[in-house]
């Protein structure tokens, strides 16, 4: 996509930089909610691919898929990726033991879709990991400008997407976002036919990041079926 093309040098040489002390703790909940494992793990929404490497620590194999041709350019050297749709990947049904979403979902308007073909490619018993935004303190509604406490203004309950950002210092005034308030994003994990195992907070003193850990249904169909 076009916005993210042309932010892809600013985000790979100027917010990674100041993203190497890890202040949202990204690392450590990936590492606890992944945790190790064999074979592929599809990140979606890879980007420039940072979390190859993390990934790789795991023992597991990272492969990537991204929709931006100028973020894909940096991500050639830490792992296989791809540029394509996350809500129509390229694997086949049943074919992955993990995938994982981190920091993304708010990059995809449609981030239902996403999860039902999420679950789709993910073996019986494969673990889906999201790492996200954390929808009830981040987006154009919070005003974060006392770190002591944030005020949710009028907002929150209004899905969809918004150029409004709490913050000029990451990428949503750039690329806009896409909010669910929170129970339409957990009601999207169940109707994708996952099951949650384990959930985790990042950021102080107030949440930044919402996570949690979701596996495959040994029995469960590989197609869910969308609410209708």
């Amino acid at each position: 996509m076009t916005a993210y093309d042309a932010i892809a040098e600013w985000y790979e040489t100027s917010f990674l930089a100041g993203q190497r002390e890890d202040p949202l703790a990204i690392r450590p909940i990936v590492r606890d909610l992944l945790g190790p494992g064999s074979g592929p793990c599809l990140e979606v929404g890879c980007g420039t691919g940072v979390h190859a490497e993390l990934i790789r620590s795991l023992g597991r194999t990272p492969l990537g898929v991204d929709v931006s041709e100028g973020m894909l350019r940096y991500a050639t050297d830490r792992l296989p990726a791809a540029r394509g749709d996350a809500g129509a990947l390229p694997f086949t049904t049943g074919s992955l033991p993990a995938v994982v979403a981190v920091m993304v979902h708010t990059d995809m308007p449609a981030y239902p879709a996403v999860l039902r073909e999420a679950a789709r490619v993910l073996a019986p018993g494969g673990v889906f990991v999201h790492v996200g935004v954390h929808p009830c303190f981040c987006g154009g509604f919070a005003d974060r400008s006392d770190e002591r406490a944030v005020v949710i203004r009028p907002g929150y309950r209004e899905a969809g997407w918004t150029t409004a950002s709490w913050t000029d210092q990451g990428l949503r005034d750039k690329v806009g976002a896409a909010h669910l308030p929170l129970p339409e994003l957990l009601h999207a994990v169940l109707d994708a036919g996952l099951t949650f195992e384990r959930f985790a907070e990042g950021g102080e003193p107030s949440p930044l990041v919402l996570a949690w850990r979701a596996k495959k249904s040994p029995d469960r169909l590989s197609n869910p079926v969308a609410p209708g």
